[in-house]
């Protein structure tokens, strides 16, 4: 189970009294504990409603008001502190802001005005220098108002938790696109994968015992003809391959459930596994990443770690795809196994056809959705700078290529995306997730280019 984010709300405050001919108060509209609880009640409203609107699992501590330093020191850790800079001093802020990773919230408009909207800059970020001068906080920590980039900024930072240490059943071993073990070292050095690797001997004995059940097989020939009954499945390749596939399937799920992981990946997947199989994995890949599991081909650790991330910030299945040269704006995108539930929720049309390389096997030709906006990830051999763009889905031909295909107009310079290429395999997903993106990565300590 994907594991939840946990917020911890802290208000920080002061408590002003008038003084003649002084000034006594700084800028803000909080300045008394009465004010300050009002305020309170404000955030929780606004936190219970964010925690709903919410479509990943976001759990909300219950808020602090703090205006000591002891009131600081027993704050609840978390995985965010979610510091309300309504007032306080400098320490105050910062015995706050250094006890875990923090966003900070300003009101401008959406309330009483806040002392650190005016401030929070040259005193605290820049600490009186004409640079960042401290580690705690940067400009993209801030938020001003906005609940919805509020939102944003926790999607990313509960995409890179339960990216940061994920689970991996490699069949058939660990391996990346042109480089590879050393993908796999990369993976684990940069994200801390745990990668479980399977022998291909272990795999062959687990489908001959799964096709030597009865129950097993009868079970798959069921699921195999439920799902080739759909008014929106066509078959164009050979029943039995199907039936294998729904086999397959049974493997790997027992695997998943076994190592108590939600991401597989399958090395040599255009040979190794046919035979043994009897089938190609790209229908079996589909289902699974239908049903929420992460299921990639050809164990490419070069393209894994976006592929986490990505499905993780955007709550849906992720389509790992051998792109080809961006040109006059467009780029033709393609691979043998797609997810069908692209938008987390519906199944797309689909054919059930060969899969091309082979000629052989069952693999979904998914029809994507013509119009819908995606984000294209692009990660590089180094584990170090990743690309990102938006683009639209104009049309999914049927080429002589890879079955899933979708021709995508790229948002933004085409011609700078040829120069910041990286890396070989791209990661799409339905929506538009660049902004998550470029914060989690940030936060990963890595570098990020948004065309």
């Amino acid at each position: 189970m994907p594991k939840e984010l946990i917020v911890k709300p802290v208000l920080t405050y002061g408590v002003y009294e008038r003084r003649e001919a002084v000034s006594w108060r700084p800028w803000g509209g909080i300045a008394s504990d009465q004010r300050a609880e009002e305020e309170a009640k404000r955030i929780e409203k606004e936190l219970h409603e964010l925690e709903e609107k919410a479509e990943f699992p976001l759990k909300i501590l219950p808020i602090s008001l703090v205006k000591t330093y002891e009131q600081a020191r027993n704050i609840e850790q978390a995985d965010v502190t979610l510091l309300y800079a309504a007032g306080g001093s400098e320490r105050l802020l910062i015995s706050v802001l250094t006890h875990s990773p923090a966003i900070v919230f300003i009101r401008h408009r959406s309330g009483p005005l806040y002392l650190w909207y005016e401030i929070i800059d040259a005193r605290l970020i820049r600490r009186y220098n004409d640079y960042i001068g401290q580690t705690w906080i940067d400009y993209d920590d801030i938020v001003v108002d906005s609940l919805d980039e509020l939102l944003r900024k926790l999607r990313a930072l509960y995409g890179l938790k339960n990216t940061i240490g994920a689970k991996v059943v490699a069949v058939g071993g660990a391996s990346g696109w042109a480089i590879g073990k050393k993908a796999a070292e990369l993976a684990k050095l940069r994200w801390g994968l745990d990668i479980v690797e399977v022998s291909y001997d272990e795999l062959s004995e687990r489908i001959k015992r799964a096709k030597s059940d009865p129950q097993v097989v009868e079970e798959a020939r069921c699921r195999a003809e439920e799902y080739l009954s759909s008014s929106d499945v066509q078959l164009k390749t050979r029943r039995d391959f199907v039936v294998n596939a729904f086999i397959l399937y049974h493997v790997f799920k027992q695997l998943l459930e076994e190592n108590d992981a939600e991401i597989i990946t399958i090395n040599e997947c255009m040979s190794t596994i046919m035979p043994i199989a009897q089938t190609t994995a790209c229908l079996t890949l589909s289902l699974l990443n239908d049903e929420g599991y992460l299921a990639f081909c050809e164990s490419d650790f070069v393209a894994i770690p976006a592929g986490i991330l990505l499905h993780y910030i955007s709550g849906k299945p992720v389509f790992l795809n051998d792109p080809t040269l961006p040109h006059d704006g467009i780029v033709t995108v393609a691979h043998c196994t797609a997810p069908r539930k692209m938008d987390g929720k519906r199944t797309e049309p689909v054919q059930i056809v060969t899969h091309f390389e082979s000629d052989w096997g069952a693999a979904p030709k998914v029809e994507f959705r013509k119009g819908q906006v995606v984000t294209m990830l692009i990660p590089d051999f180094e584990e170090k700078t990743w690309v990102g763009f938006r683009g639209k889905i104009l049309e999914t031909p049927f080429l002589p290529i890879c079955r899933s295909q979708a021709e995508i107009e790229i948002e933004g310079d085409w011609r700078r995306l040829l120069r910041e290429l990286r890396g070989f395999h791209w990661i799409m997903a339905y929506g538009d997730y660049l902004e998550e993106l470029g914060y989690a990565l940030k936060k990963a300590g890595m570098n990020w280019v948004k065309i």
